[in-house]
């Protein structure tokens, strides 16, 4: 199966679809016809006159007043990526690798970046073979592009640097990018003017991470619910803050988003035609729409924000071919990205924070639940432990969640005095969605057991959809009688999460 790269605007749906079925892509005829026109007619300005363009026949940044001749242009270009390829730390993941290429050679194909068509035609043969190239986390300002982690990226188009290559997409090899073209029959490229910076103007490593996180909130979002009205039943709550009522006098979206998934998940269950002899349930529990809900609201707003940035140009300068203009601007610049990140940062610590504290009062021992859901507390601590885990990871997500866009760094000698740090609230991000995940798993085996718990003593069911999970988890997770170590239990609970088939698009 192939996905044509064209004008068409891409949804993080749409992207999941590709790596997910581990489709090719393809340049449309339109595509082609829009980077080759793109190409001549930058080639036909550097060769018809003497017009001084910014990265072409100049330096960067701070020495974008000194002039290149033009038997040094092609040199230009291999110097900017070799010298920029400066990134540290950890590796970044090599799914978002992939995103960060499908991505950039959907920017460069949208015809204003005068990249030659070669330089693309390789990223598209990279991006169908699995040649991955090896990035790093570290180096990127979220301004002028993401000039690091890319220049990692554009290092194998000129027979440098490392990549990731297999015959599949699940089992990789770190080797040299030279030994990985030769033995897929590929050549590097000579690149010329324009080329380089093409490659590493552009916010594909933000973006990258950010359709990444778009996917994995996406599914976050619904099994927090899910979860939740297992700990609803298993803490014996009251179902009246779940009344639509409540949403029609405060209409958020996702506050009434959440209001019927758990009426949903919680529907024909005998526990919760029980009321409660509480007059009113913790905050954890009785305002789950509201918190879940903001959140929610969250993610749609950086879903917009996202979209709209991957079906973009954010190259520099940009080439408009039809109105004879080269305008050196700012379109690289991730405010737009880093401010979304950090906010979907905090929406989804606050998913992890919220579960934490359910998890508490689980094990609390109160409500004809046994203190921290065990027999014979004292010789067995049960899953006294569990909360303190969720806890210090709860921790980490709030100190992970300060804004990184608040924060800037001059560089490039003053020139780039104001950048975005969207490289970093990304990166964060993806910590804290998966140190959530943890947190959510750690809410599931403990929700599981107390519902579990209640069951027996009590003889009555929860609704069918969490009695069937229920029975699919037991598969995999014992019921705790005695101590044991946690650790496995945990790490089960996340793989069970990690492959929970459900219609998500049912509770969106």
């Amino acid at each position: 199966m192939k996905k044509q790269i064209d004008n068409t605007k891409l949804a993080y749906i749409d992207i999941k679809d590709i790596i997910d079925n581990k489709k090719s892509i393809n340049l449309s005829k339109k595509t082609v016809n829009l980077i080759s026109k793109s190409r001549a007619f930058l080639d036909s300005k550097i060769s018809n006159n003497d017009q001084i363009i910014y990265g072409v026949n100049t330096g960067f940044g701070s020495l974008r007043n000194k002039i290149i001749s033009k038997n040094e242009l092609v040199l230009l270009q291999n110097n900017l990526i070799v010298s920029h390829a400066c990134g540290t730390g950890k590796y970044v993941p090599k799914s978002i690798v992939k995103l960060m290429i499908l991505l950039k050679i959907k920017s460069l194909s949208m015809g204003y970046s005068a990249v030659s068509l070669e330089v693309v035609e390789l990223l598209t043969q990279m991006f169908n073979k699995n040649i991955l190239p090896v990035i790093y986390t570290q180096g990127s300002l979220g301004a002028s592009g993401d000039l690091a982690p890319l220049a990692h990226l554009s290092l194998p188009l000129i027979e440098m640097g490392e990549v990731y290559e297999s015959e599949s997409a699940e089992n990789f090899n770190k080797i040299s990018s030279v030994n990985s073209f030769k033995k897929h029959g590929l050549s590097a490229l000579k690149l010329r003017p324009k080329d380089g910076l093409a490659l590493l103007n552009g916010t594909q490593f933000m973006s990258a991470y950010g359709i990444w996180s778009l996917i994995n909130c996406d599914r976050i979002l619904i099994l927090s619910d899910l979860i939740a009205s297992i700990s609803l039943d298993a803490f014996n709550c009251r179902i009246d803050p779940f009344d639509i009522s409540v949403s029609e006098a405060r209409p958020h979206k996702g506050h009434l988003n959440t209001i019927k998934n758990i009426n949903k998940f919680l529907e024909k269950s005998e526990i919760v035609q029980i009321s409660s002899k509480d007059i009113q349930d913790p905050y954890s529990f009785r305002c789950i729409p509201q918190v879940h809900g903001a959140s929610k609201d969250a993610f749609n707003h950086v879903k917009d924000v996202v979209h709209t940035e991957i079906n973009s140009v954010t190259d520099n300068p940009l080439v408009f071919s039809n109105e004879d203009k080269v305008i050196s601007a700012g379109n690289f610049h991730g405010q737009s990205l880093a401010l979304a990140f950090d906010y979907l940062s905090m929406a989804i610590s606050e998913i992890g924070s919220i579960s934490e504290r359910r998890i508490f009062k689980l094990i609390s021992g109160e409500r004809d639940l046994p203190a921290f859901l065990i027999d014979n507390a004292g010789l067995n601590s049960g899953f006294m432990i569990t909360q303190y885990t969720a806890a210090s990871i709860v921790n980490q997500n709030k100190q992970l969640s300060f804004p990184n866009s608040v924060d800037s760094i001059v560089s490039s000698n003053g020139q780039e005095d104001h950048v975005s740090m969207g490289a970093n609230s990304a990166t964060k991000l993806y910590e804290i969605i998966e140190n959530t995940k943890t947190i959510l798993a750690i809410e599931l085996l403990v929700a599981c057991q107390g519902l579990e718990i209640r069951i027996q003593n009590k003889g009555i069911k929860t609704s069918p959809f969490n009695m069937k999970l229920l029975e699919s988890f037991r598969k995999e997770i014992p019921f705790v009688k005695q101590d044991c170590v946690m650790k496995e239990l945990i790490s089960n609970s996340e793989k069970f999460l990690n492959k929970f088939d459900i219609d998500f698009s049912y509770f969106l």
